[in-house]
């Protein structure tokens, strides 16, 4: 199986705070926090992009890395925000790095659309080379529009997460992945050409809580390694409720469970590997990533580290 091989991230310089939030939603600052677990989020600039945040993370990745632009065989961009309906993002990023021998392909999928493009990586990495994959997401012009509604507006926050998937070597091998769809829930979470984002967020917690934990055990318990025994949980920051109530599914310490949510809020897609970027290591050991996001999708990935 291919490698992870390194990181990479991109966050926008403009901090919004929740005093700022609340004002804006006409709600108590408290009651974000106390709801979501978030104290600050980034919102990108008028001239920031989806595909130009998705390049500044791209060529940190590729730079830590230490992979070449002109060495890549495939691009992938998982997004759920992406400012036009064709092209995506993807082929914009191949032109920004300089790398026209690599296909460029979208993944139009919020949140659980990075861990899904990391199993396509996998799949592709062999015969391809190195793959640069990334979550990208320009969310917050979607929170502004009108009518406002404070349980999903307090939430997102803008950024990009980027790594390199390598058959040749890394921090952390590839081993095995467990993914799920539930098109039953596609009306849960979506958003429509025109209009704000509609969440039913009880029901999202609801199905979140269930099966995550589930693919996390279904996917441990067919490589014989309790869940006690990984090294860090890498999730995607949707909410820091969420992520305790996975934890206790999985009879396992909160503590094990790398989070940054404070900081950036839900950034969809690009959360998980801005997270993975942040999380300081050792990258040694079984490494659990794990995600869940609109359709329902989800999934977990089991990564193993040498190093």
């Amino acid at each position: 199986m291919p490698w992870i091989r390194g990181f990479g991230k991109h966050l926008p310089e403009r901090i919004v705070t929740n005093t700022e939030m609340a004002r804006l939603l006409s709600v108590e600052e408290a009651w974000i926090t106390q709801m979501s677990g978030i104290a600050t989020r980034r919102f990108a600039a008028a001239g920031e992009s989806v595909a130009s945040m998705a390049a500044a993370a791209g060529r940190e990745a590729l730079l830590t890395s230490g992979v070449e632009a002109n060495e890549l065989g495939l691009i992938l961009v998982a997004s759920g925000s992406a400012e036009r309906r064709f092209p995506g993002p993807a082929v914009e990023v191949q032109q920004l790095l300089a790398a026209p021998q690599a296909l460029a392909l979208d993944l139009p999928m919020p949140s659980a659309g990075t861990l899904f493009a990391l199993v396509q990586a996998a799949l592709w990495a062999p015969s391809r080379g190195p793959v640069l994959v990334i979550g990208a997401e320009k969310i917050s012009p979607l929170l502004l529009a009108e009518p406002l509604e404070p349980g999903t507006a307090m939430l997102f926050g803008d950024g990009a997460g980027a790594c390199v998937v390598d058959p040749r070597g890394g921090l952390a091998r590839i081993l095995d992945w467990e993914l799920g769809t539930d098109g039953t829930g596609a009306g849960e979470l979506k958003l429509e050409l025109q209009g704000p984002i509609r969440m039913n967020g009880r029901s999202v917690i609801l199905h979140a809580a269930r099966k995550v934990p589930a693919a996390i055990t279904t996917l441990l318990e067919r490589q014989r390694r309790p869940a006690t025994d990984i090294a860090v949980y890498l999730m995607h920051q949707a909410n820091a409720n969420l992520i305790a109530k996975i934890a206790q599914s999985l009879g396992i310490a909160p503590e094990s469970f790398f989070s940054n949510i404070s900081l950036y809020g839900n950034t969809s897609a690009a959360s998980l590997l801005i997270a993975a970027a942040e999380w300081p290591g050792p990258w040694r050991g079984p490494i659990v990533m794990a995600a869940f996001g609109a359709g329902f999708q989800w999934g977990a990935l089991l990564l193993e580290g040498e190093c």
